[in-house]
């Protein structure tokens, strides 16, 4: 395996389970040294071992607790991949204040904190953050007002970000995936297969006929576009949105078959 991130520092939040700890093994593998940030207790210190990172323990959402995990990077870091994340379905005429501001709170403000906190320490040498968004910030669904909404204005955050750091040598690009393999989708198909009398499976199942490809990511695959995106590969290319959805957003679903 060649070290395309030989020497380099990166800051993983979300990094207990799903994109975030498939991104920090495969960053590992590359030769990052890796520090590992959210909630998830066990599955996080996991995570921190199977990388040979460095766990730490804390909510994005609180200003404090960010500050620790940059105190944890001992004054470098070269990359950071936001890929903590909140859904919580809705729908826009029943949201209510709370499920907004919390949802909110992790997929926007969260991440900026990070972004902030770490800017100081990218600025030193230059480096790349990655902030997982979702195909939900082009395609809304009713079923996730809150959701949807806060990834597209991490989109905007992150092109923002792109635009005024890049004369620091800092470069910020949003990943969009579609649908992958993870606890979060996981809870989704159970709900929806409570609704619809049906299971997980036929709920998963469902949606390949939606995408390209005909299946459902791997969270692997999504850690290996993070990786493109963090490492010298795209070095001219920053407050970009890389698409990885299979294919899902390519027909027109509003029409006949």
């Amino acid at each position: 395996m060649s070290g395309r991130l030989q020497g380099r520092r990166a800051l993983i939040t979300g990094a207990a389970t799903g994109m975030g700890r498939a991104t920090a093994e495969l960053f590992s593998r590359h030769g990052a040294e890796i520090i590992l940030f959210g909630l998830g207790g066990e599955a996080l210190d996991d995570a921190a071992k199977t990388s040979g990172g460095k766990a730490v323990h804390g909510d994005i959402t609180d200003k404090a607790d960010v500050a620790r995990a940059i105190d944890a990077c001992s004054g470098q870091i070269d990359i950071l991949v936001n890929a903590a994340g909140l859904l919580i379905p809705d729908k826009p005429e029943t949201v209510s204040n709370e499920i907004w501001e919390k949802t909110f709170a992790v997929n926007v403000t969260g991440t900026m904190m990070a972004c902030r906190a770490a800017l100081p320490l990218l600025k030193k040498k230059g480096g790349s953050v990655v902030n997982i968004a979702s195909v939900g910030a082009f395609n809304a669904s009713a079923q996730n007002a809150a959701y949807s909404a806060s990834k597209a204005a991490l989109v905007s955050y992150t092109r923002s970000l792109a635009y005024a750091h890049g004369p620091d040598g800092i470069r910020a690009n949003a990943l969009a995936p579609g649908w992958v393999r993870t606890p979060m989708s996981e809870e989704e198909m159970e709900a929806a297969a409570i609704a619809n009398g049906s299971t997980p499976e036929q709920e998963f199942a469902a949606l390949t006929g939606r995408i390209a490809l005909r299946r459902i990511a791997d969270p692997a695959e999504i850690a290996s576009c993070c990786l493109f995106l963090a490492s010298d590969e795209a070095s001219f290319v920053t407050g970009a949105v890389l698409v990885a959805d299979g294919g899902g957003r390519a027909p027109t679903q509003n029409r006949a078959v």
